[in-house]
């Protein structure tokens, strides 16, 4: 049999469905709401290609080694759409159908595609996601679609999360806290920043098994940083040992089935000059007034304002390095978030209860300045009918954090 007669797709009905994150119930309602703006949008089908949309709609993650993966929601078919190389899993984990394009032929993900939106006039895609190079041959396998764009549309429906988002999140905070106990545990003079994230990630690996022990254990991870690697908030891991007096950051993420969580916390190890506790008692009383600002009604942009001047006030504006807070749900550092739901002077979005938000004030001073380094605190906060509730119960502030 010659490549060009093998199969293009298959169904690999591999073993039995797994346990799902969420409820049938839950999962139900997420599409409904889908269809529901596909309605209103006149919309007749939609094409998830980004992992975090594959993921709140089907249950999902996928791994795309370079390879596209898909989601095709009709008004009466849900289909993810996988390689050839996952074999059954993506069939095992997603919550409804699934077809899997083959490597026999090239741009076979296409002809899956084509097969389920063939004839489907008006098609949500993601603007903000697809590849030129893919949203062309999108066009050449279906020539007679008119594209639209459904990643804002998602993302605002994905901002208020369920009662069971609430409680994997819930869940999820409680084991970054796990994780954030393990690096203090793991600190001492000498020891090199990737042994003491290592020590962290094993612990909130072993806490999610132990919680979810029908869940994939995929992606979560620990950045701990010392000395002059604490002044962003995404430097990876080094191998750099810590020295007394060092200004060290943690930050534990436990990641449960596509949903990311997040503990981040401003350390000393053995002592702090007076110029370092000033710098850190600043963005604490920064931290404290942003926990105090969430609540139903207010903008992000004013909670961002409000905090800009408690820095203002100390001089230290100019060394904030982000905004004050993002999202929580189905996103991770390589995926995904809101970005509607960011607490910066350019987002006016109005917080709603069962929104979940991060607060995290960050300044960074650079070397050669007394007290040089990056201080940041995070907590996560759900959005209540009377304010909101902090699920982040791990002390923050030099009363607690200095490592001896």
């Amino acid at each position: 049999m010659s490549n060009a007669t093998r199969p293009q797709t298959i169904n690999f009905e591999n073993g039995v469905k797994d346990k799902p994150t969420f409820s049938v119930g839950e999962m139900d309602h997420r599409v409904a709401k889908l269809r529901a703006h596909m309605e209103e949008a006149s919309l007749d089908a939609v094409l998830f290609t980004s992992i975090h949309n594959i993921n709140y709609y089907a249950d999902f993650v996928y791994c795309s080694f370079g390879r596209p993966y898909g989601l095709v929601v009709t008004h009466d078919s849900h289909t993810t759409v996988s390689a050839n190389i996952d074999g059954g899993q993506p069939w095992r984990q997603s919550f409804a159908d699934n077809i899997v394009y083959t490597d026999w032929q090239r741009d076979n993900f296409f002809r899956a595609l084509q097969k389920l939106i063939r004839g489907k006039v008006r098609v949500g895609i993601e603007y903000d996601h697809l590849t030129l190079e893919r949203r062309e041959k999108l066009a050449g396998f279906l020539p007679d679609a008119e594209f639209v764009d459904i990643g804002v549309p998602t993302m605002e429906l994905r901002m208020i999360k369920s009662p069971e988002e609430h409680a994997l999140i819930r869940q999820g905070a409680r084991i970054s806290d796990i994780g954030g106990a393990a690096c203090v545990e793991a600190i001492a003079e000498g020891v090199p920043e990737y042994e003491v994230a290592l020590h962290s990630t094993r612990a909130m690996v072993r806490a999610i098994a132990i919680t979810y022990p029908h869940t994939e254990l995929m992606d979560t991870w620990t950045w701990f940083q010392s000395g002059i690697n604490t002044d962003g908030a995404h430097n990876p891991v080094t191998t750099r040992r810590i020295e007394k007096g060092d200004i060290l950051s943690l930050n534990c993420f436990s990641m449960i089935s596509g949903y990311y969580q997040a503990l981040e916390r401003t350390l000393f190890f053995d002592h702090a000059t007076d110029r370092q506790l000033e710098l850190w008692e600043i963005n604490c009383e920064v931290h404290r007034k942003g926990l105090e600002l969430v609540r139903p009604g207010i903008r992000c942009c004013e909670i961002a304002a409000e905090l800009n001047e408690v820095f203002l006030h100390y001089g230290l504006l100019q060394y904030r390095t982000f905004g004050y807070g993002h999202s929580f749900g189905a996103l991770s550092h390589y995926y995904g978030r809101e970005a509607g739901l960011e607490l910066r002077e350019d987002i006016e979005t109005v917080l709603e209860p069962g929104m979940v938000v991060s607060i995290e004030p960050m300044i960074t001073l650079p070397e050669g300045m007394e007290g040089a380094g990056g201080y940041r605190e995070h907590d996560i906060l759900i959005v209540t009918e009377g304010g909101s509730e902090n699920i982040t119960h791990f002390p923050f502030g030099p009363q607690h954090n200095v490592i001896r």
